[in-house]
């Protein structure tokens, strides 16, 4: 397996992957899969990176600004997919870790995360890679019609930004 940055020619794999976060009903507010220029419109061009092992995509990462304002420039959201295939075998943290290494080096010093309060594991994944809860969004929004809350996870960059 190796981490790769992803091309535009990748986007079917992302695609599927994203489905099957759909699917799950506690991995974004999302009801459908973007196309391609939607997606690539909300992302940022550093961070987008995959899992791949030969030519099967195991999961992917990526950035979005925060902010359009400057002072915001060092903050981005995460977002990881994890095919249902590869799900428990190490590749979320592997590609948060990746991610995590590549907005260091772009100068992003804070990583913000939304994870629905029952996606467990997605919670933990992530402050086992250094974030923490920050708080909690009760009722944030709904999905499918039932109301759903949000906690935020931030993790600070002990290299930028200090």
């Amino acid at each position: 397996m190796e981490i790769i940055t992803f091309e535009k020619s990748h986007f079917p794999q992302v695609q599927k992957i994203y489905g099957e976060g759909l699917a799950t009903g506690v991995a974004t507010f999302e009801t459908q899969i973007p196309s391609y220029k939607a997606w690539d419109k909300s992302h940022m061009n550093i961070g987008r990176i995959a899992a791949i092992d030969g030519e099967q995509m195991l999961g992917w990462a990526s950035l979005s600004a925060v902010s359009d304002r400057c002072v915001y420039g060092g903050v981005a959201e995460v977002s990881v997919y994890v095919a249902k295939s590869a799900r428990g075998n190490g590749i979320g943290k592997k590609l948060l870790n990746a991610l995590i290494d590549i907005s260091e080096a772009n100068n992003i010093w804070t990583l913000q995360a939304g994870i629905f309060k029952e996606n467990e594991s997605s919670r933990i994944l992530h402050e086992k890679c250094g974030f923490r809860v920050i708080g909690y969004r009760e009722k944030i929004g709904k999905l499918h019609g039932v109301w759903k809350d949000n906690l935020l996870l931030e993790r600070r960059s002990k290299k930028v930004g200090i």
